[in-house]
């Protein structure tokens, strides 16, 4: 039975659950549930602290795992990103109170408090940046007003918290984070993990992409599929009146409102969008 571990709580955890929701798998209840057998679809699934899973990825106890890309990066455990899946979405940045670090080039001699120090060793020695990481567990907001650091290093959402804090984020991102599927890169895959993965996948592309059909002359429809190229390919088919052709094409969810407008100039009409809720490419 393949056995996946995934976030305990929290918003990722959420998150997840929805995502294997969709994807046809059973999920817990009740947060108290810290295992659930899935006996149709040969699934275990473990709820760990998801700085956890990639450790338990990484010693072979667990198959795969859900987790951040830089709780993955922060752990050094031996797992690999196998899929990016969309969610949680969020960035790993310093930051400082305002006038005191105006580039990166200036962290030189610092000292710089962080949750993720893996994260945060791993981009200084790649910038040949000299710095002292100061670790610590949990948020790192108050660590300069309290005189622990001169800088900190932290995951960014809206930036809210930084600003309520007295700090001003610095530079570019140190890296770009969202919820990954993340496996070990020298064993075998185990049984079932192909329908796990394609199941996944199914639901990524179902969050992105919407069925956009509509009707066009013969004699535009070059023009209108330019608009609509689609997944692969557009499917055309004649209509009963004569020199009509019905279009029906996957098109990106965060532009359908935009193709719509487009195609309408270029004399497409009764154009509809229906929600695709699930698909395998």
């Amino acid at each position: 039975m393949l056995k996946i571990a995934v976030p305990n709580k929290g918003s990722l955890a959420d998150a997840a659950a929805g995502m294997l929701t969709e994807a046809g798998y059973r999920q817990r209840g009740t947060t108290r549930d810290l295992v659930l057998t899935d006996p149709d679809n040969e699934v275990e699934f473990f709820y760990l602290r998801p700085r956890d899973i990639a450790v338990y990825v990484g010693e072979g106890t667990i198959d795969f795992g859900v987790t951040g890309r830089d709780l993955l990066l922060d752990s050094g455990a031996p797992a690999h990103e196998v899929l990016a899946l969309g969610f949680g979405s969020s960035q790993f940045r310093f930051a400082a109170p305002p006038g005191t670090v105006s580039d990166v080039a200036d962290l030189k001699g610092k000292r710089i408090a962080t949750s993720y120090a893996g994260v945060l060793e791993a981009w200084l020695t790649e910038h040949s940046i000299d710095a002292h990481v100061i670790r610590l567990d949990g948020a790192v907001e108050s660590a300069v007003r309290l005189g622990v650091a001169d800088v900190i290093a932290d995951v960014v959402d809206t930036g809210t918290t930084l600003r309520q804090a007295g700090l001003e984020i610095i530079g570019e991102p140190i890296l770009e984070s969202e919820a990954v599927l993340v496996g070990r890169a020298d064993v075998p895959e185990p049984v079932g993990i192909d329908v796990f993965k394609r199941r996944l996948q199914g639901v990524i592309v179902a969050r992105t992409y919407v069925l956009m059909d509509y009707d066009i002359r013969v004699e535009h429809a070059d023009a209108a599929v330019r608009l609509t190229p689609g997944f692969e390919s557009p499917t055309v088919s004649p209509l009963h009146e004569e020199g009509w052709v019905a279009v029906r094409s996957m098109v990106p969810r965060a532009r359908a409102q935009k193709v719509m407008d487009d195609l309408w100039e270029v004399g497409a009409r009764a154009i509809l969008v229906t929600d695709i809720h699930a698909c395998r490419l």
